[in-house]
């Protein structure tokens, strides 16, 4: 397995002559997001990413994590690792100001997500999820539940999730029976939540659950669902931490892949029920949880796009090394390395400007979604939004599955070494292969391009997508 070099220079290059970097230096609070400082940022970045990160990949996948008496207990490396992570304030990149985030524009988190995911899937979805989860916070939760969660969970010393999915209850959340019974100013949530990415862990002090949930009296169906934040633990008034909450990781999938991302079967309730938090209004959860599962499609397209450019940069350095066989038009003489015969350097072009098509993509978008949040005209936001509810569950969708052709392409390139775990390239392919089903499988994202956001907004006479 190669190391992992963050291509700054090509990134550098998307988001200045692209996606316009220059055009964000000009809206109010990003004044200071200049190149020197965006380049700044990447080179720190690439180094976290490349000598923190990319080494704890292998070990990860081969240790995995444990459910022991109640705990989920992650890979070597991974506590320190992350620690380091949000000692860096790489968590709150992005994150509001007055929340204690560095308020930098999306655009240039984009460029950091995708050195975590390419460095190392498995941690990426760490603060993956968690961005989903402040996100919902932010926008539809009370002040209160802002100024007692939102600092620690911009900052990382906290970590989000999201609990949708139920045994009975895949995409189609309409089935979701998860309940929350209302006492005081809380609720007690009781019912059993699955797939829940980091949904319990030890590399931060709590984790925060937004948890999808109906109320005794709510409808049936979707319009009967709320949105909860249940913690860990529970937050005491002076901000400490108070005693567990009822809510546990029961078990843990083993998977095909992202081995060190914990995958658990979370359960509300089985004692006294868990606390939990009405977050936004009652019965509009469906609503609110679309602001989170959108946050997290936008970067899961992005992971795909990094998974996508480790297995090409694995793949170009292993066959820069393989010495196998002579050039087509000599029949004698030494023996050269892959990259010299056709086929070879027709997958690895074919990788590289997909690699670099999908950025170009994921980079603009994320422009975007800026000028969505902060230009001084309200039509050219609107204008902008509209662009990024189109364009997001194709971002989720061609990245995700063109990231899974590219690692393909990439055990190919490897030929039989690639079907061998030592060189590394058979992880990507299996890591990359969740990445089109979770946030909603390739087919949901079409059925909601073409269900929903093409008809938001037909047609572009008024000045829309």
């Amino acid at each position: 397995m190669t190391t992992y070099l963050a291509p700054t220079r090509d990134m550098r290059f998307v988001i200045e002559e692209l996606a316009g970097l220059d055009q964000l230096t000009g809206l109010p609070g990003y004044e200071e997001a200049t190149p020197d400082l965006v380049e700044a940022i990447l080179d720190e970045a690439a180094k976290l990413a490349g000598e923190v990160l990319a080494p704890l990949n292998k070990t990860g996948d081969t240790q995995g994590v444990h459910l022991k008496a109640g705990d989920v207990l992650t890979a070597d490396g991974f506590k320190a690792a992350y620690q380091q992570f949000v000692e860096g304030g790489w968590n709150g990149i992005s994150g509001a100001p007055d929340h204690g985030g560095q308020g930098l524009p999306e655009l240039v988190l984009a460029a950091t997500v995708e050195m975590w995911n390419a460095a190392n899937m498995s941690f990426a979805l760490c603060p993956l999820l968690n961005a989903g989860a402040t996100e919902a916070l932010k926008q539809h939760g009370s002040d209160a539940l802002k100024a007692q969660y939102l600092p620690n969970m911009i900052s990382g010393t906290w970590t989000g999730t999201m609990n949708l999915t139920e045994p009975q209850a895949g995409s189609d959340l309409s089935a979701v029976r998860a309940k929350a019974v209302p006492e005081a100013d809380h609720y007690r949530l009781y019912g059993q939540k699955i797939f829940i990415t980091w949904g319990d862990h030890d590399l931060a002090d709590n984790v925060i659950h937004l948890v999808l949930a109906r109320t005794p009296d709510a409808p049936e169906g979707v319009k009967g669902i709320s949105l909860f934040l249940v913690p860990k633990f529970l937050v005491n008034a002076d901000g400490s931490l108070g005693p567990r909450n009822d809510v546990h990781c029961v078990s843990v999938e083993h998977k095909l892949g992202i081995h060190a991302s914990p995958t658990c079967v979370m359960s509300f309730g089985d004692q006294d029920g868990a606390i939990g938090y009405l977050v936004g209004r009652e019965n509009k959860g469906l609503a609110h949880m679309f602001t989170m599962m959108n946050e997290a499609r936008q970067k899961v397209g992005i992971q795909g796009l990094g998974i996508a450019d480790r297995a090409y940069q694995q793949a170009r350095d292993y066959a820069k090394d393989r010495i196998q066989g002579r050039p087509l038009d000599q029949k004698s003489g030494d023996r050269v390395a892959i990259i010299q015969h056709p086929d070879v350097r027709r997958m690895l072009m074919t990788m590289k400007s997909q690699v670099e098509a999908m950025r170009a993509f994921a980079y603009v978008m994320a422009a975007d979604m800026d000028l969505a949040h902060k230009h001084p005209d309200a039509t050219e936001r609107q204008h902008r939004q509209a662009r990024v509810d189109l364009l997001i569950p194709v971002l989720k969708g061609w990245c995700t599955e063109l990231g899974v052709e590219i690692a393909s392409t990439g055990v190919q390139v490897h030929g039989g070494m690639g079907y061998v775990e030592e060189t590394g390239a058979c992880q990507y392919l299996r890591d990359a292969r969740v990445a089109p089903i979770y946030e909603g499988t390739t087919g949901i994202q079409a059925a909601d391009l073409v269900g929903r956001k093409l008809a938001m907004r037909p047609g572009c006479g008024d000045g829309g997508t």
